[in-house]
């Protein structure tokens, strides 16, 4: 989850199978993640940083908004580990998990880096 208009990191903009639109990630896991919705079968397609319409925390967008083949979405929010225990970041998770759930959409996640594994 980011502020709508995030200018805090590198965009990396590219074309990829399933993203509708271009595909721009700001961090490698978000970049991991959206490689790993190309393979995975259950995938139809998937958009990235998708707003979060009349939150009263401000303007904020979501990681991916996933359709699935089976015609569900689900929701994925990318956040490195190191963040995880932060108080403003646990708010905007929470904010974000909230706002799908009151939209009707139950299957909501995060994705993390692998133990271990460097991030930028």
């Amino acid at each position: 989850m980011r502020k709508k208009n995030y200018k805090g990191a590198k965009c990396t903009k590219r074309y990829v199978e399933k993203c509708e639109g271009v595909c721009k990630t700001y961090d490698t896991i978000q970049y991991a993640y959206a490689d790993l919705l190309t393979v995975l079968e259950n995938v139809q397609s998937f958009q990235v940083n998708v707003l979060l319409e009349g939150l009263q925390e401000g303007e904020y967008t979501s990681d991916f908004v996933v359709v699935k083949v089976d015609g569900g979405l689900m929701i994925r929010e990318c956040v490195s580990r190191k963040h995880l225990t932060k108080p403003m970041t646990a708010k905007l998770l929470d904010v974000s998990r909230t706002y799908w759930k009151n939209h009707g959409i139950s299957d909501w996640g995060i994705v993390i880096e692998k133990e271990g594994v460097a991030n930028e």
